[in-house]
C-alpha cells in the first residue's frame, strides 16, 4: 500500500480534487434550490425533486466543460514538451487522459440519471397539481392560466388539464433536446466499451461523434426556462413565507399579498462549455491542416503475419521516439482515423508505421497495397501525438515490454539508442535497458530481426554489450518448435530468430524479472514501458509497486503504458 501511495499520490489528489468539486457543487446547488426565499412556491408544487434536478443539472455542465479536455490531443502534446522539465509526477498525469475522460463520462451518466428520474417525478407532480380540483396552494399555483403567462407569472409548464407529460416533453426545447442528448449519451458509451472498440471500431468511432449533438443540446437545453422562480420584485411585495397562508385571498382588493410573479432562468450551460468547445475546435482544425498536406509514400514493405510496413514523407513532419499519428485512408473510408505507432527513429529521413490486419479497415488497407498493378492508394497523416514513451530516455533504467504488434514503439526507441551509437551521444541518461518481446507465432520476430541484429553488432563494436538486455518469448508454440530448438540449442545463433539471444518458450516470470533488476540497480530509478494487453498491464504495475522501494533514495519502478 505505501509503495502504491508513493507511486500514485498526485493522481490520487487530483481525483480527491474532482470527487470535491463535484460534491460542493451538487450540495450548494441542493441546498440552493431547497432553501432559497425565491423557490419557495416552486417547492410547494415540486418538493425536493427540484433541487436534485438543479444540483444535477449544475453538476452536468461542470463535468461537460471537463469531458473535451483530456481528448485534445495537440493540446496534451504541446504540454508535454512545455513540461518537459517538470517532476516526472506531473508529467506521467498526461498520460492518464483517456482514463479521466471516461472518469468524466461516467460521473456525466450519473448525473444524468438522477436529473431524469428527478424531473420524471417533477413532470408528474406538475400533471398532478395541475389536474387538482382541491383548491390547495399547489392547484392555484399550477392554475395560473396561459394569458397570465404573457406577463410571466405561470409557475407550471403543463397549461391545460388534459396536457400529457409526454406531449410537454417531446414539444417543448428543454423535452426534446433532453431525449436527444440522453440517447446520444446511452450510444456513446455503451459503444466505447472495451469489446466493441477492439472488435468493432467503426462503430465505437461513428457514434462517439454523437458528442456533437450532446453538446448542441446542452448549449440551448435551459433556453425553455421550464423551472421557474419567484421575481424580486414580488418578493419584495409579498413575502412567501408570510403570503402562501393567504392564498385564497390574493386577488382580494383589500389584501396585502398580491398573486406572485415568475420568471424562468436565463440557460447557463453554454457558459460552461463555450470555451472547451472554442479550444476543441481550434485543435480540430490545426489537425484538419496537418492532415491535408500530402504525405509521400517512399516504400511498401509485407512482413509474416499479414504486417504491412508503411515509409513515408511529409514536409515539416518531426517526431520524437514512441510518438503516434492518427492515418487515414480516404479510398477506405473518408471519415476514419485509426492511431498507429511510430516505428521509426527521429534520426531519420523518414517516418514508419507498422500495421497489423486486426479489423475490416486494416484488412481492407493491406489488401489495397498488396495489389500489385493497382495505384498506391492515397494516405493522410495527422499528429504525431505524444506517449509516456517519450520520457524513456528520461530512466537511468528503463524496461520496455511488447505484446506482439505493441513492439512498435519500443523498435523506434531502439532505432534511436542505435543512431545515438552511431554519433557517440555523451548526453544519453540512460545506462541501462531491458526489453521484453512478447509474440504468439514465430513470423511475428521477423518484423525488426535486422534492427535487433544491427544493435548486436554495434554494442559488440563499442564494447556496450551489457547496455541492451533483450528477451524474446514465444508464447503459441508447439512440441516440434521446442524439440528442434532443444536440438540446436548449442549453436550460436537462435534456431527460431537467427539472433544470439536464444528464445524463451512461455511467458516471463515477472516476479523473478523484477527482482533481478531491482537487485542490480538498488539505487536506480526505473521506467517500465508497456504496450500491451490490460492484463498484463496490472501484473506489471503490481510488479512496480511491490519491488519499489519506500526510501526514495533506493530503487523505484515507474509503470507507464501506452494509451491511444
Amino acid at each position: 500500500m505505501g509503495n502504491w501511495v508513493v507511486n500514485h499520490w498526485f493522481s490520487v489528489l487530483f481525483l480527491a480534487v474532482w470527487l470535491g468539486l463535484n460534491v460542493f457543487l451538487f450540495v450548494d446547488a441542493f441546498l440552493k434550490y431547497e432553501k432559497a426565499d425565491r423557490y419557495y412556491y416552486t417547492r410547494k408544487i415540486l418538493g425536493s425533486t427540484l433541487a436534485c434536478a438543479r444540483a444535477s443539472a449544475l453538476c452536468l455542465n461542470f463535468n461537460s466543460m471537463l469531458i473535451l479536455l483530456p481528448v485534445c490531443r495537440s493540446l496534451l502534446s504541446f504540454l508535454r514538451g512545455t513540461c518537459s522539465f517538470c517532476s516526472r509526477t506531473l508529467r506521467k498525469q498526461l498520460d492518464h487522459n483517456l482514463t479521466f475522460h471516461k472518469l468524466v463520462a461516467y460521473m456525466i451518466c450519473l448525473h444524468t440519471a438522477i436529473h431524469i428520474i428527478a424531473h420524471l417525478f417533477n413532470f408528474d407532480r406538475y400533471s398532478r397539481s395541475r389536474q387538482a380540483t382541491d383548491g390547495s396552494l399547489a392547484s392555484i399555483l399550477s392554475s395560473l392560466s396561459h394569458d397570465e403567462k404573457k406577463g410571466g407569472s405561470w409557475l407550471n409548464p403543463i397549461q391545460f388539464r388534459n396536457t400529457t407529460v409526454e406531449y410537454v416533453t417531446f414539444t417543448s426545447i428543454a423535452g426534446l433536446t433532453g431525449v436527444i442528448m440522453t440517447i446520444a449519451l446511452i450510444l456513446m458509451v455503451t459503444s466505447a466499451t472495451e469489446f466493441i472498440r477492439r472488435s468493432y471500431f467503426e462503430v465505437f468511432w461513428y457514434t462517439h461523434h454523437l458528442f456533437i449533438f450532446y453538446i448542441l443540446g446542452l448549449g440551448i437545453h435551459g433556453i425553455g426556462g421550464i423551472v421557474r422562480g419567484q421575481t424580486e420584485e414580488s418578493i419584495n411585495e409579498g413575502h412567501p413565507h408570510k403570503c402562501a397562508e393567504y392564498f385564497e385571498m390574493w386577488d382580494d382588493h383589500d389584501c396585502r399579498c398580491r398573486r406572485p410573479e415568475f420568471e424562468g432562468q436565463p440557460p447557463e450551460s453554454w457558459k460552461w462549455i463555450l470555451a472547451p468547445v472554442i479550444l476543441y475546435i481550434c485543435e480540430r482544425i490545426l489537425r484538419f491542416y496537418r492532415s491535408q498536406q500530402k504525405v509521400v509514400i517512399t516504400k511498401v514493405v509485407m512482413h509474416p503475419s499479414k504486417v504491412l510496413e508503411l515509409q513515408m514523407n511529409k514536409r515539416g513532419f518531426s517526431m520524437e521516439v514512441g510518438q503516434y499519428i492518427f492515418v487515414n485512408c480516404p479510398s477506405i473510408s473518408p471519415l476514419e482515423w485509426h492511431p498507429f505507432t511510430l516505428t521509426s527513429a527521429p534520426e531519420e529521413d523518414f517516418f514508419s508505421i507498422h500495421i497489423r490486419a486486426a479489423g475490416d479497415w486494416t484488412e481492407n488497407l493491406i489488401r489495397a497495397f498488396e495489389q500489385q498493378y493497382s495505384p498506391i492508394p492515397r494516405i493522410e497523416v495527422d499528429g504525431p501525438f505524444g506517449t509516456a514513451s517519450e520520457d524513456v530516455f528520461q530512466y537511468e533504467v528503463a524496461v520496455l515490454v511488447g505484446a506482439g504488434i505493441g513492439v512498435t514503439p519500443f523498435a523506434s526507441i531502439l532505432k534511436s539508442i542505435w543512431y545515438k551509437f552511431q554519433c557517440a551521444d555523451h548526453n544519453l541518461k540512460t545506462k541501462k535497458i531491458y526489453f521484453y518481446w512478447i509474440c504468439r507465432e514465430t513470423g511475428a520476430f521477423s518484423w525488426f530481426n535486422d534492427l535487433l541484429t544491427s544493435l548486436e553488432q554495434e554494442m559488440e563494436e563499442l564494447g556496450k554489450v551489457g547496455f541492451l538486455n533483450y528477451r524474446l518469448f514465444l508464447t503459441g508454440w508447439d512440441s516440434n518448435i521446442v524439440g528442434h530448438a532443444a536440438l540446436n540449442f548449442d549453436k550460436a545463433t537462435d534456431i527460431v530468430t537467427g539472433l544470439k539471444q536464444k528464445t524463451s518458450f512461455g511467458r516471463p516470470m515477472w516476479d523473478n524479472e523484477f527482482s533481478t533488476i531491482a537487485t542490480s540497480h538498488p539505487k536506480s530509478v526505473v521506467g517500465v514501458f508497456l504496450c500491451g494487453p490490460r492484463t498484463l498491464a496490472k501484473s506489471l504495475r503490481k510488479c512496480c509497486h511491490r519491488y519499489s522501494s519506500l526510501d526514495p533514495r533506493k530503487v523505484q519502478f515507474y509503470f507507464n503504458k501506452e494509451n491511444f
